[in-house]
Formats: C-alpha cells, structure tokens, sequence
C-alpha cells in the first residue's frame, strides 16, 4: 500500500522551507484550529474527539483519514472548549464540551477508570492511570460549568480507581496504558494534578494527599539541572518534550493551585533550562538528553505549545516577564506551523505531530492534543480577539 502522498510531502516541505504565512489577525489562526478540533469530533458519531487525522496511509492506523475518538485527550479538550466557547461567543463550543463530558461517562470502565488507547483498539478496553487523570480534568469543569451531579461522581469514581492503584511513595507502577512503556511515568505528576484539583474541589482530602504524594514522587526523579529521568513514552535517555511539559506542568499546577512554592520552584527550573534551549525563531528539539543539549532534528509541537502555556503561567505567577516573552515567541512559531489554506480539512486549521511533518513524533498526523495546547497557549499569550497588527510576532524565519 502507498505510504506517502502529495499532500502529505508537500506539507514536509514547506515546513522545510519556514512554514506558513502569518495572518494578519491572530484570531484567524485560532478560529481554524477550533474548527479542526469540531470537525474531529464530527468525525467520530459518537461525541467523542477523534485522535487525529492521517494524512498518509500510517503503519498503525491504517488508511488516510480520521482516528477513532480518544478519551484520554477528549477528557482535557472539555475546559479548553468550554473556555473558547466564552472567549469567542460561541455557545455551541460549550454544548460540544458537555457532549464530550458526557460521552466520557458513557465509555467510563465498572472500575472508574478511563480506558487506555483510542475506541475499538483493545477488546476489551484496559483501564490506565494516566488517561483516568486527564478526564477528571474535563468532568470537574462540566461540574463547575453546569453544576450536574453526574459529573463529580464520575471524577470520584476516577478518583477513587486511582487511589486503589497508587503505590505508598506516590508512584503508579500498575495500571499503566499497554500503549507507553509502563516503566517511565514520571509525567504522571499530570495525575498528580488532577487528584489535588479533585481533592480541593470536593473537600475529600484522601484524593489531596493522594495528589501530593504523585506529585513529590514525580519531583523525585528530578535532575539538579530540572531534566526528569523515567519520563517518556519509549525513550527514557532522550525524552520528548511533550512528556517533560506534562511533568512539569502538573507539579506546577498543584504547586498554584495548593500554595506550594516548592512545587513552583521545582518546574521553574525545568522551564529555565529549556528557556536556554528556545532558539531565536522560537523552536526548540523535540527531544532532550540529560545535559539539555538536543537529541531530534524536528520538533514536537505538542511539546512547543505545552512549554508555552507553562512560560506564561511561570512569568504571570513569579514576574518574571521574559518567560512570557518565550511563550509569544512560541506561538509565533506554532501559527507558521499552522496550514489554514489546504483543501485537505483533516490537516487544515490542525496542528501537526512534528515540524517538519514527516519528523519522528506523529509522523504525516494532525492530533487533537496538539491542536488543543495551541488554542490553549493562544488564549493565554495572545490578546483575543485582535485587531489586525496587534501582535508583535518575533521573526521565526531564521
């Protein structure tokens, strides 16, 4: 079967050659990247979010075309929609977000558990840890959007599935996704943040120190120079950066969200050292060795658009201006990675594994995770909507 194609080719190719031109209102780049994410949740018929969009016929998901719908990533797309759908006076986002909330208790294991993998891909579907984590984020702010009682027991019942799983220094060494390495899971301080936010919601202080513990565990396997060992999907000596933002956002977020400066100073030092790494056209590797110097020739913009949102948060929380700086600087980068013109609509207006798009991470996708810490890093450092010019975009040519 034929692996690659024209569109898929030509678009490695203009990344090659710099990527996309910026419009003229920032605005525009976030109006296509949302109607990506509505046409991949148009996709599936089910109210989930589809995975991603092949753009090339791929070893593992088969023929060009829409995934099937993904739990784990639908379950964090909620407060993202649900907040774009306030942003920019669309109530029909927010009707899309209770959708998906509800979706992810209907496809909920007996356990509590959110299932690893996209819908179909196991028979039958496995519980993991990870994925549980990232949909008690979405049910948490249907229930504070729309205060229904289903939603909050669905995240206690997550909850509770991960407190039976967790091991007595913090760690989850069972109940790891079969489609990740179940020996390197640092980044499930993200879990860790979603059972603090779970425990400060309910006033259930067993999911807090549940929380806690994720989190120190996840501060333990940090390097003196911010890199995290155990932390990636497959190679642990050279992690991907979209894995060392999820560590690295989850503790900082507990740490906000429980008044643990440690916790701060603790992701303040992997954004630091990855601060050093930014390049002047905004990019950075999409992996990392122990020593930060780079270990890929392309980057993962899923990883690029999580560091962003974790500079601007960094600088808004210590004063530290020049770290927002970096996360504009990010998004001006990310935009240029954006094709808004294409006729292709499961790449139009979608963010890209790599850049290029044939690089290692998501190699010829667009995935809704991407897409998403675009729309998300968007809102936070640019200003919305914007006039034509606002946006002092850093020349990403270079």
């Amino acid at each position: 079967m034929k692996m690659f194609n024209s569109v898929a080719t030509n678009e490695a190719r203009i990344d090659r050659a710099g990527g996309h031109d910026l419009a003229a209102n920032p605005l525009d780049h976030v109006n296509a990247a949302v109607d990506w994410l509505v046409r991949a949740q148009d996709a599936t018929n089910d109210g989930g979010v589809s995975r991603g969009y092949n753009a090339a016929w791929d070893p593992y998901f088969g023929p060009r075309g829409w995934q099937a719908s993904y739990p784990e990533t639908t379950g964090y797309i909620i407060p993202t929609f649900f907040d774009l759908g306030e942003k920019l006076g669309r109530p029909d986002l927010r009707a899309r977000a209770i959708r998906m909330a509800d979706w992810e208790i209907e496809v909920q294991l007996d356990s509590g558990a959110v299932q690893g993998g996209t819908i179909g891909e196991q028979d039958p579907p496995r519980p993991a840890v990870f994925n549980t984590g990232q949909v008690i984020l979405g049910w948490l702010r249907a229930h504070e959007e729309t205060s229904c009682e289903d939603y909050l027991e669905a995240a206690r019942r997550a909850g509770g599935y991960l407190c039976g799983m967790q091991d007595d220094d913090g760690d989850f060494r069972a109940g790891q996704s079969a489609f990740a390495r179940a020996e390197y899971r640092t980044y499930n301080t993200r879990v860790g943040w979603a059972l603090c936010q779970l425990g400060k919601y309910s006033g259930e202080p067993e999911y807090l120190r549940a929380g806690i513990r994720s989190i120190e565990f996840g501060m333990s396997q940090q390097l003196p120079n911010g890199w995290f060992k155990n932390n990636c999907l497959d190679d642990p000596a050279h992690p991907l950066l979209h894995t060392i933002s999820y560590a690295t956002r989850g503790i900082l977020e507990a740490g906000m969200l429980l008044g643990r400066e440690y916790f701060v100073e603790s992701a303040l030092k992997t954004a630091r050292a990855l601060a050093e790494r930014q390049r002047a056209n905004g990019r950075l590797a999409g992996r990392f060795a122990d020593d930060w110097t780079d270990a890929a020739d392309w980057d993962c913009l899923t990883g690029d658009a999580q560091l962003g949102i974790i500079w601007w948060k960094l600088g808004a929380h210590t004063g530290q201006e020049d770290l927002q700086e970096r996360a504009r600087r990010v998004c001006a980068f990310l935009m240029r990675s954006q094709n808004r013109s294409t006729t292709d609509l499961g790449i139009r207006g979608g963010i890209k594994g790599s850049f290029p798009f044939d690089g290692e991470y998501g190699r010829y996708q667009t995935l809704n995770w991407a897409t998403k810490f675009f729309l998300d890093v968007m809102v936070l450092a640019v200003d919305l909507p914007a006039q034509p010019g606002s946006l002092k975009v850093p020349n990403t040519e270079q």
